[in-house]
């Protein structure tokens, strides 16, 4: 049995989700302790639940008896298997975080999976589905088919929200990690353009929230010389709130390694509509000028698929603890070796010397086909 301190690095709950996604695929049981003890409330929360939930459906895991506040988790998976699964984190809850722990097994399930999720669609201190659908899945689809529809907007504290998220996997089995092409995020082309969506309750819609965001945000980004496309939507919601998600386009030469920097800005009470704008458009042009390939929140999102293909490699604008402690928990689960240079902000993945074939939860295909260790 793998055993997990959660308390390593930023000690939350990343490490949970990471752990849940790679034991779920790996068929490996695992325990984790000091669950989010370096959060002010520490434990469980209810889009872990939610998840463990899910995964038992997906794959007929056995836990130890679990609930909110939760400080240590014993996780035995069984196989996976497709499937229609809904999931009702019940609160505000993040959609986003629910789907880290999930989204990863799917994408070797023997069919398609169809997920009903309902929670918070975005949140502080998380990837809104805005983000997931824009910049995280469009990487991911070397993997499976995957298509994202938002039903409904979800914001804190009530929550509401809803999505269906359908993967199909590739029917090419048996397969090994050769056949994927391999995450190599790290040179630039021209930039060609930034888009962005500007999604707010109905209740602003008066006060024209979301274009007053949309134009402060393009007073920002003019002097770029570059298009700029900002999709205004209002909803009904339960909560009153909103978010902006940019993300800007490189040119491309490489159909499976899409450039895509993002950045995220929530509606706050304490700050104008044009503040939210502008500071949405700086953290984007934080991100442009970094001359990375990878923005620092899609860095720690990225790292277990990495992990799946030795030899990828990304620049990122910034390599933060929850990248750290993402890669603490993807080294205990699979026979890989990262290498971080901080001064490049670099991130390359290697097979571990010596390590044998792997066998993903004796799913017929082999994921490592190297003959000899990567040296």
């Amino acid at each position: 049995m793998i055993t997990i301190d959660g308390s390593h690095l930023e000690g939350g709950g990343s490490i949970v989700r990471v752990a849940l996604a790679l034991s779920t695929l790996t068929g490996q049981e695992f325990k984790v302790i000091n669950i989010r003890a370096n959060r002010e409330v520490s434990g469980l929360k209810a889009q872990h639940l939610e998840s463990i939930k899910a995964l038992k459906e997906i794959c007929n895991a056995e836990t130890n008896e679990i609930n909110i506040g939760t400080k240590e988790l014993w996780y035995k998976p069984g196989r996976i298997k497709g499937g229609k699964y809904k999931i009702d984190i019940g609160t505000a809850g993040s959609i986003s975080l629910s789907l880290q722990a999930i989204i990863l097994p799917c994408l070797f399930a023997p069919k398609k999976v169809s997920l009903d999720i309902k929670g918070g669609t975005c949140g502080k201190w998380q990837a809104s589905v805005d983000y997931l659908q824009n910049i995280l899945i469009p990487h991911l689809t070397r993997f499976a088919k995957i298509e994202l529809k938002i039903i409904k907007r979800g914001y804190y504290p009530k929550g509401g929200g809803e999505i269906i998220l359908e993967i199909t996997p590739k029917n090419n089995y048996p397969f090994s990690q050769e056949t994927i092409p391999k995450i190599r995020l790290i040179k630039r082309e021209k930039l060609e353009q930034i888009s962005g969506i500007v999604n707010v309750s109905a209740e602003l819609k008066d006060k024209e929230v979301a274009e007053r965001i949309s134009k402060a945000v393009k007073n920002k980004l003019e002097k770029l010389n570059i298009s700029v496309s900002i999709k205004n939507e209002y909803s009904p919601s339960l909560s009153i709130g909103g978010e902006i998600v940019l993300w800007a386009s490189f040119e491309n030469k490489d159909n499976n390694n899409l450039i895509i920097l993002g950045s995220s800005r929530l509606i706050e009470k304490n700050e104008s509509s044009e503040q939210i704008g502008q500071k949405a458009a700086e953290d984007l042009l934080g991100e442009i000028n970094s001359d990375a390939c990878v923005d620092h929140h899609l860095a720690d999102q990225l790292i277990p698929f990495m992990a799946l293909l030795p030899g990828s490699e990304i620049s990122c604008s910034g390599i933060s603890q929850h990248t750290e402690s993402n890669i603490y928990v993807t080294e205990l689960f699979l026979p890989v070796k990262f290498e971080i240079d901080k001064k490049l902000n670099l991130i390359s993945v290697i097979k571990a010397m010596n390590s044998p074939d792997f066998i993903f939860n004796e799913r017929p295909f082999i994921a490592w086909t190297a003959k000899s260790p990567i040296e």
